[in-house]
């Protein structure tokens, strides 16, 4: 069985993000949210990535997540959504059971962590076409599109757009994400 260490963004461990989660465990995968905010909720992106940056830090984050790996070792996807993407990112390229890593509305460059992107590891990233906190993401994301990663851009500009109950919320979005991870998982599971 798939284990999936799904990482959130900027808002914290929300009610949606336990949603996305929970609609994952439904088709099978063993999913786990590290709370990598201590159980801080906020209520924009702004005053999480304020937090993110001012009290926890990248090195506290990173931490947080290491701690979640060992707690939860046999995890081999790594998930994560916007901010929760630096801490999946870094897990898939150095943990020798990794066999995915997914970021929604987030792509890094593939030498963030390791000099390449490791053999056998898939990338799956999904973002929309036109998210203003997507500027970045969207080049360096289609710079390793086909080659390193598979790409999946949806129209609109929402950035949360798989946090239901949030204004930035789409549903047949999130729907394409759930279906594109769960055959990912398949491939990567056999």
């Amino acid at each position: 069985m798939t284990e999936i260490l799904l990482f959130h963004h900027a808002l914290g461990l929300t009610d949606g993000v336990r949603w996305l989660a929970g609609r994952l465990a439904d088709a099978g995968p063993t999913v786990h949210t590290p709370d990598l905010f201590a159980g801080r909720t906020f209520g924009t992106i702004e005053e999480g990535v304020a937090h993110a940056e001012q009290d926890v830090g990248v090195d506290g984050i990173l931490q947080r997540a290491d701690e979640a790996a060992a707690a939860h070792p046999g995890a081999t996807v790594f998930l994560g959504i916007s901010l929760g993407a630096l801490p999946a990112y870094r897990l898939a390229q150095t943990r020798p059971s990794a066999r995915a890593c997914i970021a929604v509305s987030a792509a890094l460059p593939v030498d963030q962590f390791a000099p390449h992107w490791p053999d056998g590891v898939a990338l799956d990233l999904h973002l929309k076409s036109s998210d203003p906190w997507g500027e970045d993401d969207r080049p360096v994301a289609w710079r390793l599109a086909g080659n390193v990663a598979e790409v999946y851009e949806y129209p609109g500009d929402q950035h949360l757009f798989t946090e239901q109950g949030h204004p930035d919320f789409d549903p047949a979005a999130t729907e394409l994400v759930l279906a594109r991870t769960l055959a990912t998982l398949e491939r990567v599971s056999g």
